[in-house]
């Protein structure tokens, strides 16, 4: 069989930007000589079901055009086999772009990296409710961060980043503390009382805030950031250096790495790759080096 490159296309990414991101790809790398096999499916399940096909044509390359959730829908096949994946963003936040220095606005240097990138095996994280488990890219949201995240999913406008700091300003005049109870890799549970807690291998959510700031996508461990219980000013205080990723060293949060760590507290709602996965308790871990994806070589380096 001869090689070829297979494109799997979320045309309805990033508000309907997937459209216009994977015609541009597609053009890009048959503009290069490239065999192109087109996948698009307009719904999750097609998508997967496109997915399940693509592989299976044994391609050299993996070409995902979407979000961050896009590839996260595809996660388990792709983890599974040999075949590196090239993402070409088209989402809303784009933060795994982001981790690892992907052209997030030009999907012709993205695709290039079918071509011309270095493959890099990242971390894939776990999370465990009592609703299953899911694999996910960049962090596990927990507490006022997985509402904030709930409410930009209910929220039309703005676009992009904004949308989501719109989300947390709602939610701030709705702030109330959780009272957490936190098990790191198997040490005994330890009430902690707070906003919010991030579990990541990437630095950032919502489109660009580090709230993990320093986590390395293939180190082999997350990056824990737990928040105190803080009111809205002083919440609201802390959120320029959020923003910034300089609120890791302020007294009222608490950054660790850890292999695995398991969440607990009542209203628990638990998010990652800012899809909703399940209530009141969860397990996070690692499966290290599991995904390989191109990149370019000087971000690899």
């Amino acid at each position: 069989m001869a090689e070829h490159i297979a494109v799997l296309a979320n045309p309805f990414a990033g508000k309907g930007r997937g459209r216009r991101v994977a015609d541009e790809a597609i053009s890009h790398l048959r503009g290069r000589g490239a065999d192109v096999r087109v996948y698009a499916g307009e719904t999750p399940a097609a998508t997967r079901a496109l997915a399940e096909a693509a592989l299976g044509g044994a391609p050299r390359v993996l070409v995902v055009v979407g979000g961050d959730g896009t590839l996260a829908g595809v996660l388990d096949l792709v983890c599974a086999g040999p075949i590196p994946v090239v993402l070409v963003p088209a989402g809303t936040g784009n933060d795994l772009a982001r981790a690892l220095s992907l052209p997030r606005d030009d999907a012709r240097a993205a695709a290039e990296l079918a071509l011309s990138g270095v493959p890099r095996a990242i971390d894939v994280g776990v999370i465990g409710t009592p609703a299953g488990t899911r694999l996910f890219l960049t962090i596990a949201a927990l507490g006022f961060d997985a509402k904030v995240s709930d409410r930009t999913n209910r929220l039309r406008w703005p676009h992009g980043a904004l949308r989501y700091y719109l989300a947390l300003l709602v939610e701030l005049v709705r702030l109330r503390p959780m009272d957490f109870t936190v098990v790191a890799d198997g040490a005994p549970p330890e009430r902690a009382p707070g906003t919010l807690i991030a579990v990541g291998s990437t630095s950032s959510y919502g489109g660009g805030m580090p709230v993990c700031a320093g986590a390395v996508p293939d180190d082999g461990l997350l990056d824990v950031v737990q928040v105190a219980t803080l009111s809205r000013m002083r919440l609201l205080r802390l959120f320029p250096l959020l923003l910034a990723g300089r609120h890791l060293d302020r007294p009222e949060v608490r950054h660790r790495r850890v292999r695995s760590v398991s969440v607990s507290a009542p209203g628990l709602v638990a998010y990652a790759d800012g899809e909703r996965i399940g209530e009141e308790e969860c397990t996070v871990s690692l499966r290290p080096a599991a995904l390989t994806l191109m990149v370019p070589k000087e971000g690899h380096d």
